[in-house]
């Protein structure tokens, strides 16, 4: 199905964008779903905050569903993947969340109807910022590995 190829894995992806194509799984599995998203937020940010954030991320999904220029194709709760629709899920979010509004507008237009895309950027600035909240004390692990700082190709 197109979107729903693997391009990589979970765990590659930093906190917010992790979180973002988890709570997309977590609002399309359904009321169950939904309601362990909105008892994360309650934990993370408390009963108030966390009744904000899970009615944005029920809008953004919403719009997606609903003005979405196809389906978004997503994995299973479990799955380690990362499908092509959930990593531009994440991107958009990443992105809206840094600041980067042009960056998120674009994207948006990519998921939804050009009209809807600005406010699809918004909310995803909305549950960005909610998931770096979430997210500020949390450590990747790492490898060690450092990146070259020279370009080879």
């Amino acid at each position: 199905m197109r979107g729903g190829a693997a391009v990589g894995r979970l765990a590659d992806l930093e906190p917010v964008e992790a979180g973002a194509v988890m709570y997309l799984r977590m609002w399309s599995d359904g009321e169950g779903g939904r309601t362990d998203a909105a008892s994360d937020f309650n934990i993370a940010l408390g009963s108030e905050a966390g009744r904000v954030a899970m009615l944005t991320l029920d809008r953004l999904c919403s719009l997606c569903a609903t003005y979405g220029r196809r389906p978004l194709i997503r994995h299973g709760l479990g799955c380690a993947c990362l499908g092509a629709d959930e990593n531009c899920f994440a991107q958009m979010i990443a992105a809206a969340s840094e600041g980067a509004r042009e960056d998120a507008m674009m994207i948006a237009s990519l998921i939804v109807r050009p009209d809807f895309a600005p406010a699809l950027a918004s909310l995803s600035e909305e549950l960005g910022l909610t998931l770096r909240r979430m997210t500020a004390g949390f450590k990747m692990p790492t490898t060690g590995h450092q990146t070259p700082s020279t370009v080879l190709h």
